[in-house]
């Protein structure tokens, strides 16, 4: 099947069975707080490490959607600002979404037949903000453009929308500070879960700020991730189910 629409993609074939093994298993019913989900959670967080090559140090969150990643960043890592860069709609409603949290939240557009150029940030900002791989028109912002941005704006953190391109191609982590992307896309899996991945410096700054606002803030979060749980009730099957594709399909 081929569709250039947007939204999700096809789940991959074997999800029916899977499910049906979830439910075989209480997986459906799984407490959140006990011992097997701690062994899930580990499992699938390791499996993510290996099959996307995420570095060592990188710390792999679970949250609803790429959505509530723009939230998380806006609330939990932007001290005075953030800027957007984008040539999509995507793009677009990342920077409106981010601007009704933390007003003044500065756009960027370019072309999209156009390359981003790298450039310093404006010093009223501190997290840069790129869509990799904007859904809405296909175009792709490489990797070594991401890294020059981080090159030239050591004192920003650097954040990426990789949501219709994480688990597809090959991408540098350290290329940036904030990786994110729901599973809906190149996962191959039913929406409602999503992957968020912070390098030390992005976990650096949530500590530093200690925001806890909110349940999804992502100072609890990182408590809550070393004991490999979450401090909201999380989407099991659907970790569940990343758990057993990747086991598999990576």
């Amino acid at each position: 099947m081929i569709s250039f629409y947007p939204g999700p993609s096809r789940v991959y074939d074997e999800i029916p069975d899977y499910v049906k093994d979830a439910y075989k298993r209480g997986i459906l019913s799984m407490n959140h707080r006990n011992t097997e989900f701690v062994k899930l959670c580990e499992k699938t967080v390791k499996l993510l490490r290996s099959r996307l090559g995420v570095p060592p140090d990188y710390t792999i969150f679970f949250t609803s959607s790429a959505t509530e990643c723009w939230e998380i960043i806006a609330q939990s890592l932007t001290q005075r600002n953030s800027i957007h860069f984008h040539n999509g709609a995507f793009g677009e409603k990342w920077h409106q979404y981010a601007n009704r949290i933390k007003p003044g939240a500065l756009s960027n557009p370019f072309n999209k037949d156009e390359e981003l150029y790298p450039l310093k940030a404006i010093d009223t900002t501190d997290v840069i903000c790129i869509t990799q791989n904007e859904t809405s028109n296909g175009t792709m912002v490489s990797t070594e453009i991401i890294s020059r941005f981080r090159e030239m704006n050591p004192d920003h953190l650097v954040a990426v929308d990789a949501t219709s391109s994480m688990g597809g191609i090959v991408l540098d982590f350290k290329s940036a500070d904030v990786w994110f992307a729901s599973v809906q896309k190149c996962f191959g899996l039913p929406a409602g879960l999503a992957v968020l991945i912070c390098s030390p410096k992005a976990i650096e700054r949530c500590v530093a700020l200690d925001e806890r606002n909110h349940y999804n803030s992502l100072a609890f979060m990182n408590e809550m991730i070393a004991k490999w749980q979450t401090p909201f009730t999380p989407n099991v099957l659907g970790i569940y189910l990343l758990m057993r594709t990747l086991k598999i399909k990576m």
